[in-house]
């Protein structure tokens, strides 16, 4: 059997600042993210297995994503710990009900497929491979991540 590539869509709402910027994302402002996930193998041919047939069960993906990125992610604010930024939790700290993911990077959908790949990588089951992941910001605009531009 040949290779297979399996994709599954993922949404999480999220608020970022760009630290720095000379426009307006530079203030707190939110998006509703759309990911997509593509992962590549060959599918288990083992007659006596229950996953036979598939690359991995849609459910085991939901998983492992859900689990690295979607769950960590959802209804918080991304802040960069590497700029000025940092202080924006000790500001909100006993004033408000806050979720707040700290990265050492500027929180740009660029940088966020990056990391997600890297995430992603690390945790899926060794016969299957990362192929790709696609992020969307906005729904006019996107950053992807290839393996194979990353080998």
């Amino acid at each position: 059997m040949g290779k297979i590539r399996l994709t599954k869509e993922f949404g999480f709402e999220m608020a970022h600042a760009l630290f720095g910027h000379d426009g307006l994302c530079k203030n707190i402002h939110g998006h509703s993210y759309k990911l997509f996930v593509t992962v590549i193998g060959e599918a288990i041919s083992d007659e006596n297995s229950p996953k036979q047939g598939m690359l991995i069960d849609f459910s085991d993906l939901k998983k492992i994503v859900k689990g690295e990125i979607v769950d960590r992610l959802d209804h918080s604010l991304m802040i960069n710990t590497s700029t000025k930024h940092k202080n924006i939790k000790e500001a909100l700290s006993g004033i408000v009900s806050m979720r707040i993911v700290e990265v050492e990077y500027q929180t740009t959908c660029e940088n966020m497929v990056m990391d997600f790949s890297d995430r992603l990588k690390s945790i899926l089951p060794n016969n299957i491979a990362l192929h790709s992941l696609k992020l969307y910001e906005t729904a006019t605009s996107f950053a992807e991540w290839y393996a194979s531009d990353n080998e």
